[in-house]
């Protein structure tokens, strides 16, 4: 049986909370309105339980703004679009990571354009999940051309840079892939990879040396020297004395 999307709303105006119900009742039926809100307090509670697929985002809520709402997340999952009375939040909604940004009053083509955005971005976001770890020992990048198909152990080292993050090879080629270190940290912890840095997440089967100092430094089978950040210092050297 197939799931409907779930939706959230957040808006200080229930005329304006009520009139994207009635656009999502008209002209996406199989979109289900999970929740309703007009105040970041109310809004947080629900989101640090459940994770909509769609939000509906105002920027100037009862109690604050919708970025006051996202800073209290490091990462929200949901597709959000904002839909304001104001302009000039533009550039800090694309900032948060906005599928659409609506003026109101909202055009019925404009909310239909960002709906549909939306539930695509979703479709793809679970088709790269499903093969992103196509086996235990593998790990797909994708790339401009498609997907690059990469066993794990000859990744040396991962660099953040902002929203992309560059994969460095044994063979002395680098990927660069737009998804955050964050995206695959978890999966890659699983394989002996440790963050030394908010930069800097690497593979502990290509650490070649350890510099003692304030958090130290590594270097890698790559020759790279890498700093080791004072708040994972003591953690890095616990993994590496249990490394399996």
């Amino acid at each position: 049986m197939k799931t409907k999307t779930q939706v959230c709303i957040i808006d200080d105006e229930k005329d304006g909370r009520d009139y994207i119900s009635l656009l999502l009742e008209n002209e996406f039926p199989d979109i289900q309105i999970s929740f309703q809100a007009s105040s970041v307090e109310e809004s947080y509670i629900y989101l640090t339980k459940n994770t909509p697929d769609i939000l509906f985002l105002d920027i100037q809520l009862k109690d604050g703004t919708a970025f006051d709402l996202l800073s209290k997340f490091r990462e929200v999952d949901s597709q959000i679009i904002f839909i304001t009375a104001f302009e000039n939040f533009a550039i800090q909604a694309i900032k948060n990571g906005a599928t659409d940004y609506l003026l109101k009053p909202i055009k019925k083509i404009d909310f239909i354009i960002a709906v549909r955005k939306a539930l695509d971005n979703i479709k793809k976001n679970k088709g790269t999940s499903s093969a992103q770890y196509p086996s235990k020992n593998k790990i797909s990048l994708p790339t401009l051309q498609g997907f690059k198909l990469t066993n794990i152990t000859d990744i040396i080292r991962c660099e953040a840079d902002s929203s992309y993050t560059t994969f460095y090879l044994t063979d002395k080629t680098k990927i660069i892939v737009s998804k955050t270190l964050h995206d695959f940290e978890e999966h890659l912890s699983e394989h002996n990879f440790f963050r030394i840095h908010h930069k800097h997440l690497i593979n502990l089967i290509h650490l070649k040396e350890y510099l003692k100092g304030k958090g130290g430094q590594v270097v890698m089978t790559d020759n790279s020297i890498l700093d080791v950040s004072v708040r994972k210092k003591n953690d890095f050297l616990y993994k590496i004395e249990h490394l399996d």
